[in-house]
């Protein structure tokens, strides 16, 4: 049997073994009709490349298999940038998603990533190796992952707020 071969599977290819993937959890929905119940599947798939780039994807299908690979292209689309200093993040924040909320504080370097279990992959796929987190609220994993994300979108590097302020770098010379 011959191996073929297309520009849409090697695309898919190179895209697929660019990230490292991780499923988070998978949910059965069923409705039940008049010859028995159908089942529907959503699963929570994050992206990273352990570099500083990270994302997040919810797929919803009939089959487990379907909802993973739409997961997946969902969060190639919903990909971010995460600012990485020495392994940890710049500041404290608080991400906010409905009524779940999570706390990320960076941490020195040999504490690890003391968090819960969507702040720790999400975290890892971004490449942070120090963190320290807190789930406040709600801790439905769809709404942590969310919360999470929005903490790491909304993080600024010192250099990324003095060019907001339009402030200039010190030279060091004498003033």
């Amino acid at each position: 049997m011959a191996l073929t071969s297309n520009r849409r599977n090697d695309r898919m290819d190179r895209e697929s073994s660019e990230f490292e993937e991780k499923m988070l959890f998978v949910n059965r929905t069923s409705k039940t009709y008049q010859g028995g119940r159908r089942f529907r599947f959503a699963a929570l798939v994050i992206l990273g490349d352990r570099n500083g780039r990270v994302g997040m994807g919810i797929g919803k299908a009939k089959e487990v298999p379907v909802a993973i690979e739409k997961a997946k292209s969902i969060a190639r689309k919903n990909m971010i940038s995460v600012p990485v200093e020495n392994g940890t993040i710049p500041h404290d924040i608080v991400g906010v998603n409905s009524t779940s909320r999570v706390l990320l504080k960076p941490a020195g370097p040999g504490t690890g990533v003391i968090a819960g279990t969507v702040p720790r992959s999400i975290a890892e796929l971004a490449g942070i190796t120090n963190l320290l987190s807190k789930e406040l609220g709600s801790r439905n994993k769809v709404n942590v992952a969310y919360a999470v994300f929005d903490g790491l979108k909304n993080l600024r590097t010192a250099k990324q707020v003095r060019a907001l302020r339009g402030e200039v770098q010190p030279t060091g010379g004498a003033q």
